[in-house]
């Protein structure tokens, strides 16, 4: 998630528990509806709810790379899906879906290996995109757990971006 986005919104600190139980709804949530064979995180930040999903529906797992350059780019592949997803079930994971933009960039680089089916899931739905599966919806901007600190030196200090969105931030 973008940290320059814009902060009159909020922001919703999740820690690692309350991720837990994120990742545990959305599980709940596709196995009522969907059966994928393989469950595709898009790295980075989708392959930790991404993984977590697939241990939970004791799927495959399998990963693909997306970035952006700089806050607010279009974003850009950086490792496509693997040809393991052709012919079958896809469920295709990121953490946040605000705009959409990387999960329409991910479907087609995923469509274009054939699978037999792919649905989209997020931890969090935070904009208009509306993926087939997400487990809550806010319209805050997401501070995950993984995301918060960052070494400097040899400590663990509060990612400079964050600092201002967080109330008692240094």
């Amino acid at each position: 998630m973008c940290p320059t986005s814009d902060s009159s919104r909020g922001i919703m600190e999740v820690d690692w528990p309350f991720f837990g139980e994120v990742c545990r709804a959305l599980a709940l949530k596709v196995s009522r509806e969907y059966d994928p064979e393989v469950v595709l995180g898009i790295a980075k930040p989708g392959v930790i709810p991404g993984v977590v999903v697939a241990s939970i529906l004791q799927r495959d797992f399998a990963s693909m790379a997306l970035t952006r350059h700089e806050p607010g780019a279009p974003p850009q592949l950086v490792a496509g899906p693997p040809a393991s997803v052709r012919g079958r079930r896809v469920l295709l994971v990121d953490e946040t879906c605000n705009s959409g933009d990387t999960i329409k960039l991910a479907l087609n680089e995923v469509a274009a290996l054939n699978p037999k089916e792919i649905r989209t899931a997020v931890s969090f739905r935070t904009g208009p995109y509306e993926p087939d599966f997400y487990a809550f919806e806010t319209d805050k901007l997401i501070l995950l757990p993984w995301d918060r600190e960052i070494i400097e030196g040899d400590q663990l200090v509060l990612r400079p971006e964050y600092a201002h969105l967080i109330q008692g931030g240094s």
